[in-house]
């Protein structure tokens, strides 16, 4: 049976690095607690579909719900003191539901969202961005990406569910940045360029030939 439902995948930035310092058992923890931080967090309608690994993936029943429910997820988050930071990937569409799992292009697409996203970035298709914008919460366009295994170039949307919690490098000097701090943003072909000051933005266009 094919449903419609807004899919959510989070799972943990900088899993791999935490595992190698502190071992096996205590990101095994990380993990677990993250799963149970996320099962707290639903509300009527949402599903904790599985746990994989250090991910989850979730389903709602509209991207209202869906965004509703990251945004819940990110406060417990928050809460735990040195807790990694999460990347997720947001998108409304329809699988095969089989039992108490779901199947299909849709889940898939959430998946490589949520791969392709940086620490504490959320990351969208168009249908939740504009249950995003309608909502209040603040909405980039970041232009097409190409994902594996997904045949047309897909218009992605950042979203600013986790303000103050996604960084980035400035491009010319170098220095680490969180978007809700920096000075602006570029778009240039089908990147986004964040700038820690507008002399930095200015220094960037002024030398884009030289391939900055």
């Amino acid at each position: 049976m094919s449903d419609e439902r807004t899919f959510a995948m989070i799972d943990l930035a900088g899993f791999t690095a935490l595992t190698e310092a502190h071992g096996d058992e205590h990101a095994a923890d990380a993990a677990e607690l993250f799963a149970s931080l996320a099962r707290d967090s639903l509300s009527n309608g949402d599903e904790l579909v599985k746990c994989i690994g250090d991910a989850v993936l979730l389903a709602s029943s509209t991207p209202d719900a869906g965004l509703a429910l990251v945004s819940r997820i990110h406060q417990e988050c928050r809460g735990v003191e040195s807790f990694l930071t999460t990347r997720t990937g947001l998108h409304h569409g329809s699988a095969i539901q089989r039992g108490d799992d779901y199947f299909g292009a849709a889940v898939n697409l959430t998946a490589r969202l949520a791969a392709h996203a940086a620490g504490g970035q959320v990351l969208a298709t168009g249908l939740v961005a504009e249950a995003a914008r309608k909502s209040g919460v603040g909405v980039i366009e970041l232009g097409t990406a190409d994902f594996k295994n997904v045949e047309e170039p897909v218009e992605i949307y950042e979203l600013a569910i986790a303000p103050g919690l996604v960084e980035t490098i400035d491009p010319v000097c170098r220095m680490r940045i969180n978007h809700s701090a920096a000075a602006g943003y570029l778009r240039r072909d089908s990147a986004v360029y964040w700038f820690c000051s507008l002399d930095c933005a200015r220094k960037f266009l002024a030398n884009a030939g030289a391939g900055i």
